[in-house]
């Protein structure tokens, strides 16, 4: 096998071509079995096979630089890069994480998870070089849905200006996670349909250098255009068109399934039940309430920015939606921007991301939708310790960023019918810009009365009254706080239960109550500690006499962490949760 014989990019250099072609199959071979076994972002991989070989024939890593964008693209460039064993070998398949590091190799640069920066960074690669009077060349790999992203048109227009020795790859497979939305992408259909030779090209208009590769997928034709602008002393475009899930024919015939793929049976291209999504989930809940909620009032609208299945909307329920669902691509700014202009018209509109990915919206949710006070509804999903496992996707952040900000009202139900009600109450009210937690620790029903209106903000609620101890449980840890309320009842303390419901304020009439019987406080959250909300709990009882706990998550987050431990390492279970109160007791 020529794959397990590649150390360093040094190695591919020597390959005759009928050797880098069985290179790359042996490569698609490798990137479906590992990913059969361990699920990954298969689709994108496999389309970047012959571009990532080409790059490491042509150029020299680590001296001149390359820069993925999104780094889930980079799997074929670990294996070129003396990290095959973690694909070749079972006993190594954990031995990387799905994007680049530098703590794995020094032909990686930025620990990348997000999207649309490569340009932007490749500048300031560029920059740099040109300072220094060193010669390397520098290389931004885009696609698979990055360049709709704003900053990737902010590091285009700079790039254009700057003139000076950068390669960008242009990775055209038609596909983000989804399809693609917007006007860029019919333009660079236009591009395909006419070769690279229709009269408008907005890379040509830039003042770039532009070429035009009809199949990426040819390792021949990429090493050929690579030598071509090889030491260029300009900003060049290569725009190449590939094909997402090349040599997997279940990839190529349903690529947003396979952009990111649970572990599968290779022969039938059947994901295995076990490790796959539970019929009863929180997206699916949500798609269906929405869609019966369009169906009832033409004003509702459900905005995404290119994570539709994040609440369920596949490509059937898209359909049925119809004008009142909109994928906006990977534009969560705009997408955040649009939604409060369409509340502030009257609207009533829903926007859902993942918790990783609306903070690149940070500044839209404060200056334009919070200030405004327009009554948008964000949707938050991934938002815990038991979603994405990794230090650039984590869920743990988005109660620290979006507890704080003015007029904001988010919301942490802890059960199904709570999350509903939730959502039904933001949709219809006309007050205050909501956000909502979803619960990621399964799908819980209520055996209490579930409130419907949700407007006495920051009213917490009393579940279980008791005395000494006072046990806040956020959203999806309730339940966990349920377990530690039993936990102390065998050792004789009846504590008192609180779902808080609301994230971004203090109810004061409660908590003052606490005083008059409790001697400890704790709040239990799925969510970093610094600056989430049992720091505001705390912070309230700071010249009290009353001891606060609070148990959550410290910001050592790692790279890539398995949930369970995460959790055990930070004592978050009942066991655990239950003698540290008794301990402050």
């Amino acid at each position: 096998m020529i794959l397990e014989k590649i150390q360093s990019p040094d190695d591919v250099k020597v390959l005759s071509n009928s050797e880098l072609h069985i290179l790359a199959q042996e490569m698609r071979t490798t990137l479906i079995e590992k990913t059969s076994i361990c699920g990954g972002h298969l689709g994108s991989n496999l389309g970047l096979v012959e571009i990532t070989i080409a790059l490491h024939y042509v150029f020299n890593s680590p001296f001149d630089k390359m820069v993925f964008d999104v780094s889930h693209q980079t799997y074929c460039h670990k294996m070129l890069t003396g990290r095959q064993l973690a694909f070749t070998d079972k006993e190594h398949y954990d031995d990387v994480i799905g994007f680049s590091n530098p703590e794995e190799s020094k032909h990686d640069w930025f620990n990348m998870g997000h999207t649309s920066t490569s340009i932007s960074l490749a500048c300031g690669f560029a920059k740099a070089r040109d300072l220094i009077g060193s010669s390397e060349n520098v290389i931004a790999v885009i696609g698979d849905g990055s360049l709709g992203g704003g900053q990737a048109f902010e590091g285009l227009n700079y790039a254009a200006e700057q003139n000076s020795g950068l390669i960008i790859i242009v990775n055209d497979n038609d596909m983000s996670i989804a399809e693609n939305h917007g006007g860029l992408y019919t333009h660079l259909k236009s591009l395909r349909d006419s070769k690279g030779k229709a009269e408008n090209n907005i890379f040509i208009a830039l003042g770039m250098d532009y070429y035009y590769i009809e199949d990426g997928n040819n390792l021949y034709f990429m090493i050929d255009i690579l030598k071509k602008v090889k030491g260029t002393k300009k900003t060049v475009v290569i725009h190449v068109w590939t094909k997402k899930g090349k040599g997997y024919t279940p990839a190529e015939e349903n690529k947003e399934d396979w952009h990111w793929s649970r572990p599968f049976n290779i022969e039938t291209g059947v994901f295995k039940g076990s490790d796959g999504i539970p019929i009863e989930n929180y997206g699916a809940i949500a798609c269906s309430y929405l869609i019966d909620k369009m169906k009832q009032d033409p004003k509702v609208v459900v905005v995404t920015a290119a994570t539709p299945i994040c609440i369920g909307f596949n490509e059937k329920n898209r359909i049925v939606a119809g004008k009142q669902f909109v994928d906006v691509g990977i534009m969560e700014q705009h997408a955040v921007s649009m939604v409060t202009a369409i509340a502030r018209a009257g609207g009533k509109p829903v926007f859902a991301t993942n918790s990783t990915f609306i903070q690149r919206a940070y500044d839209q949710i404060e200056h334009e939708l919070c200030i405004t006070k327009c009554p948008a509804t964000l949707i938050v999903t991934h938002a815990s310790v038991s979603a994405h496992n990794n230090i650039t996707h984590s869920g743990l952040l988005d109660i620290a960023m979006l507890s704080n900000i003015p007029n904001l009202v988010y919301l942490a139900p802890t059960n199904k019918q709570e999350y509903l009600n939730m959502l039904d109450w933001s949709i219809e009210q006309n007050q205050y810009p909501v956000a909502i937690r979803v619960p990621w620790n399964g799908v819980y029903y209520s055996n209490r009365e579930v409130s419907t209106n949700f407007s006495d903000i920051n009213h917490y609620e009393v579940v279980r009254d008791g005395s000494k101890v006072a046990i806040l449980a956020l959203g999806g840890f309730y339940q966990l706080g349920e377990a530690v309320a039993e936990k102390l009842k065998e050792s004789g303390v009846n504590a008192t239960l609180i779902n808080p419901r609301y994230i971004t304020g203090v109810d004061k009439n409660t908590l003052e109550s606490l005083e008059r019987n409790h001697s400890v406080v704790a709040t239990i959250e799925d969510g970093v500690l610094i600056g989430g909300f049992g720091a505001k709990i705390a912070q309230f009882f700071a010249n009290k006499d009353v001891k606060v706990k609070n148990f959550g998550f410290s910001q050592g987050i790692p790279i890539c962490f398995d949930s369970k431990e995460m959790i055990e390492t930070n004592r978050l279970t009942s066991e655990e949760i239950s003698a540290d109160i008794i301990e402050l007791l």
